[in-house]
C-alpha cells in the first residue's frame, strides 16, 4: 500500500514514470531516443532524485502516448477496458527537413514486434530508412497522393489504395512523387 503524499509534496512523477516504461517494454535509451530527454535525466527523474519541467514533463506522457496528469498522478490507476488516444496525444516524429511527418499510432510496448505509423509527405519530400532488423518487413498503404518505394536498384509506384509490402532490412526510400501531400499507413514487422 502506498504512502499518502502530503498535500503540499511534489507529485512523484518518477514511480509513474517508470511503471508506464516498463509496461511498455522500453528501456531508458528508448525512451530517450523517442522523448528527446538525456538518458541520465530519466533515470535521475526515476529515482527522484531530479524533478522534470512541465516541458520535459510533457515530452514524455507524449512519448508514452498518456495524458500529463498521469505521470502527476501518486496513485496507480485502474485500467481501462477501451482507451481511446486523442490526436494531441498520438506521438510524431517530425522530418521537416526532409518533408515526412510520422504519427507513432502503435502502441509504444509493442514496437520490438511491430509498429504503425501514419505517414505524411510534402511534395517531394521523402522517409529514407536504413535497414532495420534482419527479416523485418514494411508495409505501406497509400491513403492519399503518389508514393514510389525504392529498395536497392529496385523502384516502383504505389497506386491509390494498394499496398506495397517490401524487405525493411535494406536500405529503403518512400518518396512522394506527386505535386500534392501523400498520405499512407506504414506498418513495420519485425522478427
Amino acid at each position: 500500500m502506498k504512502t499518502p503524499v502530503p498535500n503540499n509534496a511534489p507529485p512523484e512523477v518518477g514511480a509513474a514514470l517508470q511503471r508506464l516504461r516498463l509496461a511498455r517494454g522500453l528501456t531508458l535509451e528508448d525512451l530517450s531516443r523517442i522523448a528527446g530527454v538525456s538518458k541520465s535525466m530519466l533515470s535521475q527523474i526515476e529515482r527522484e532524485k531530479a524533478n522534470p519541467t512541465i516541458a520535459i514533463t510533457w515530452r514524455l506522457a507524449n512519448a508514452l502516448g498518456v495524458q500529463i496528469g498521469e505521470l502527476l498522478a501518486t496513485a496507480e490507476r485502474e485500467k481501462e477496458t477501451i482507451r481511446v488516444v486523442d490526436a494531441h496525444e498520438t506521438p510524431t516524429l517530425p522530418g521537416l527537413h526532409a518533408g515526412y511527418v510520422l504519427r507513432i499510432l502503435g502502441p509504444l510496448e509493442l514496437a520490438s514486434r511491430y509498429e504503425w505509423y501514419e505517414l505524411t509527405l510534402s511534395p517531394g519530400g521523402e522517409l529514407a530508412s536504413q535497414g532495420h532488423d534482419p527479416g523485418a518487413q514494411e508495409h505501406l498503404t497509400l491513403l492519399h497522393g503518389s508514393v514510389e518505394v525504392e529498395v536497392g536498384t529496385d523502384k516502383k509506384k504505389v497506386k491509390l489504395g494498394s499496398t506495397a509490402r517490401y524487405p525493411g532490412d535494406q536500405q529503403h526510400i518512400i518518396r512522394n512523387v506527386g505535386k500534392t501531400e501523400a498520405k499512407a499507413l506504414l506498418v513495420v514487422i519485425h522478427r
